[in-house]
């Protein structure tokens, strides 16, 4: 063998053992991908893909140039091929190349819909971060340009691909260990609404704000907006219940093989913190009615949890038991005073070290994204349908957002998942579509 070539392989496969290899399974997976909204978790995905498939990342593409910049780099180091990816600040730019397999979205919520259908159109898969949109008709005009242009496209509801999570469906549900389930409680207590009054200023120097807002309404720049911080805001997504319940309500269906439910209702709004900019609602209760079945979502974010251990999670209850799930662990508890069991979430360090060191990586959720990885290349393989399918992406973000516009309007909607219509609530049939700041317009499903 060759010198130079035996360093190449020494090198690959020195960058293999470095970030943990990938399965032989995936090991042709050898997919050209971009990367739309280079932050916090666009980042943990696209390094996460890295990890289970021999990819090529191509191009790279954000509004904020320091994260471009930083994605490019790292992505220089991490990819087999070393090479920097092309970036860009205009998506639109990046999808006329058309010339990606696989293209991952994370930019903040009210950019999934026209950033998901150009991509589509540009003949792309998709892995989605959550929620797929901003209002419900986004959500039907992203279901039906997937469906209309036969591509797979992976929503970031990872819960399903979560290794104990899996366990505890398979181990208590699906073996009716839990006997009649009738009511689930589902909740998020973190303290993670944003605080404070900082002055309105201009946007920094390496961020096209304007851009940045694109069809969502013109407000003044703050730094809370910006990176991250944009979740507080109603203007960019739908608050803790778009953010947070989602999660735990998309897991609960999975575990549960539900469907739509039938009606929604919702009530909150800001009731402690009232000196700070943030409009999303701080205290918040939702009722999802499936007939035979009640899942009732709680966030607040002030004040204890009731359960320290569960502050993030479900609470599923069955006449002969309740499990207790979450990102972290669960635990299984009989109502004869049998064996109860506990778990912990599965790490993954041995295999792939680098997760100890990533810069804000959850390191738990880590082995659950390189999971709803797995499942999307699988899915692209067969051309089937990923765990996360985009209509189940769908289902559970639009349930969120009716959430939002019962507390919104002040009363129960009952849903009618053909028409993709609320019954009798012409209010409400209204506030299905949020209207767009020009030049940008509403995407349609055609």
């Amino acid at each position: 063998m060759h010198r130079r070539k035996f360093l190449e392989l020494g090198a690959a496969g020195l960058a293999l053992s470095t970030l943990g290899g990938y399965g032989a399974e995936f090991a042709d997976q050898r997919k050209r991908v971009g990367l739309i909204g280079c932050g916090w978790y666009g980042k943990c995905d696209l390094w996460r893909l890295v990890q289970v498939a021999p990819v090529e990342i191509v191009s790279l593409c954000d509004v904020d140039k320091r994260m471009l910049s930083e994605a490019a780099d790292i992505a220089a180091e991490r990819q087999l091929s070393k090479k920097r990816p092309r970036t860009y600040a205009d998506y639109r730019e990046m999808l006329k190349e058309k010339d990606l397999d696989l293209v991952l979205i994370a930019t903040p919520d009210h950019w999934h819909p026209l950033i998901a259908i150009a991509a589509i159109e540009a003949g792309a898969d998709l892995y989605l971060q959550k929620p797929i949109s901003a209002d419900v008709a986004e959500g039907q005009a992203i279901l039906a340009a997937a469906r209309k242009h036969q591509r797979v496209v992976q929503v970031g509801t990872q819960r399903r691909s979560t290794p104990h999570l899996i366990e505890a469906r398979d181990e208590f549900i699906q073996t009716g260990k839990l006997g009649k389930i009738a009511y689930v409680e589902i909740c998020c207590y973190y303290h993670m609404r944003a605080g404070g009054n900082p002055p309105d200023t201009a946007p920094p120097d390496y961020l096209d704000y304007e851009f940045w807002t694109g069809p969502a309404p013109m407000r003044p720049y703050n730094e809370l907006v910006h990176p991250r911080g944009w979740r507080a805001f109603m203007e960019y997504g739908n608050g803790i219940v778009g953010d947070m319940c989602i999660h735990m309500f998309d897991m609960v269906r999975w575990m549960l093989d539900l469907g739509w439910p039938k009606r929604i209702s919702s009530g909150g709004g800001i009731l402690v913190a009232r000196n700070t900019k943030a409009n999303i609602s701080d205290t918040q209760t939702a009722n999802f009615d499936f007939g035979d079945l009640e899942v009732v979502w709680t966030h607040r974010t002030w004040g204890q949890a009731p359960d320290p251990n569960y502050s993030w999670g479900a609470t599923i209850y069955g006449d002969k038991g309740t499990l207790k799930a979450s990102v972290m662990s669960y635990d299984f508890i009989p109502s004869d005073g049998g064996q109860a069991v506990h778990k912990d979430v599965t790490y993954e360090f041995e295999q792939y070290p680098i997760d100890r060191t990533e810069k804000d990586l959850e390191r738990h959720v880590a082995p659950a994204i390189r999971g709803h990885m797995k499942d999307l290349l699988a899915a692209i393989a067969t051309r089937g349908k990923p765990v996360a399918d985009i209509e189940q992406g769908y289902i559970s973000t639009a349930s969120c957002i009716l959430a939002n516009l019962s507390m919104q309007v002040g009363r129960t909607l009952a849903w009618d998942p053909v028409n993709g219509q609320v019954i009798g609530d012409n209010e409400a049939n209204r506030l299905l579509r949020r209207p767009y700041r020009a030049p940008w317009v509403h995407p349609e499903a055609g």
